[in-house]
């Protein structure tokens, strides 16, 4: 594989995983005449569901922001020819943001993606500061403390110790234990609250999406970087995929499954005015 076939485009274009980021549009109630960011707007997925928000209304500004050049270049392509609202593209860290607006915005959207951050702390205050007072903050993640409904635990130890297995016979290789990756680090809903909160940040909804992903979401997911580093850190990404998606059809064979469900954290904020 090459690296852009370890990126997540792959995996974002699942029907289930559109429509969770859908969901997290629609609570953001997005308004014409907005300044919106899409943060960590990879190829433009996001950005595309913004836009048919906001169809017709060409007073509009969306700012889709990457730190990849090449996601940039591709969302420019994807999205050449939508004239109903202007977009501008930013190449940016996401902790950097207030630094790559010109001035403060209505709405941040941030899919997906916050859990990657090793400093959350420093991303909100930054966020916070770049929103207009009454500005809201939308984001949701997979990876909090609560994922995992009590009844998919079973997959999750199987497919992990398969995993394991296959990469030690058919590899020799061990993950390296002491290269924990952040996206392993999960917040609890309770601790969002309070992240959010000590930045001027308060929640008006916050939901709980579960969804059931087929095995094809799960094979998806596991030649996707950030993820097999997250989960076998030190081994070779080709290596390490192989493994996860071997194990992914052994388990789903051996558990007779057709999906195992996942759980989303959907929250939008409002900075105080």
């Amino acid at each position: 594989m090459t690296s852009e076939e370890y990126s997540f485009s792959k995996f974002s274009r699942n029907d289930f995983y559109e429509k969770l980021n859908s969901r997290l549009v629609d609570m953001a109630e997005l308004n014409s005449g907005q300044r919106i960011v899409d943060l960590a707007c990879g190829t433009g997925g996001v950005t595309k569901l913004i836009l048919e928000r906001l169809r017709g209304a060409r007073d509009s500004v969306v700012i889709a922001v990457d730190h990849s050049s090449s996601a940039l270049k591709q969302a420019m392509e994807e999205l050449n020819g939508r004239k109903d609202s202007a977009i501008q593209f930013v190449q940016s860290q996401v902790e950097q943001l207030s630094e790559s607006l010109k001035e403060s915005v209505d709405t941040i959207v941030f899919c997906n993606a916050i859990h990657y951050i090793p400093d959350k702390d420093a991303l909100v205050a930054d966020i916070s500061k770049s929103l207009k007072p009454g500005g809201k903050f939308a984001f949701n993640t997979s990876f909090y403390e609560g994922s995992h409904p009590p009844e998919t635990l079973d997959y999750y130890r199987k497919w992990m110790f398969k995993a394991m297995r296959i990469l030690r016979r058919e590899y020799g290789l061990s993950p390296s234990r002491d290269k924990k990756v952040e996206s392993r680090n999960h917040l609890s809903p309770e601790e969002y609250k309070i992240l959010l909160e000590n930045h001027g940040l308060q929640i008006v909804k916050q939901e709980i999406n579960t969804v059931d992903v087929p095995i094809d979401g799960w094979l998806d997911i596991s030649a996707f970087e950030d993820f097999v580093e997250g989960v076998m850190p030190g081994v070779p990404l080709d290596k390490a995929s192989a493994a996860l998606q071997e194990a992914v059809r052994r388990t789903f064979e051996e558990m007779n499954l057709t999906y195992v469900s996942r759980s989303w954290l959907g929250i939008v904020a409002v900075r105080a005015a």
